[in-house]
């Protein structure tokens, strides 16, 4: 089964490296926090930890958080490293992020 992140709403992706171990309400409280956003605001929020083959997305639906957990098998995320900045993605760029690729568009063109 496939979801589309971007289906959901606005996607933001959390740069720098986030504790994995932390839960809805932390994770919200982050948000809201250090980035000034609304975690109810029905917009997806990223995080991504220190190993960089996982990454958590939160997200409010009117009714609740749901807290999604993807883990790659095989390689790693390209996850933007400055801890100060959120930024909103594409459609494009989350598919690319879901498929492990970077989400800067000049790092996806293949090398002959």
């Amino acid at each position: 089964m496939t979801i589309r992140l971007s289906d959901l709403g606005q996607v933001y992706l959390v740069c720098g490296k986030t504790d994995m171990r932390q839960g809805i309400d932390s994770l919200a409280y982050l948000v809201k926090s250090q980035f000034n956003l609304d975690p109810f605001s029905g917009q997806v929020y990223l995080f991504c930890g220190g190993r960089k083959d996982r990454f958590k997305a939160l997200y409010w639906n009117g009714q609740g958080f749901w807290l999604l957990y993807k883990r790659f098998e095989n390689g790693k995320l390209t996850w933007p490293n400055n801890e100060e900045e959120v930024k909103a993605l594409t459609s494009e760029q989350v598919d690319w992020l879901m498929k492990g690729f970077s989400i800067n568009p000049k790092i996806n063109i293949p090398v002959l």
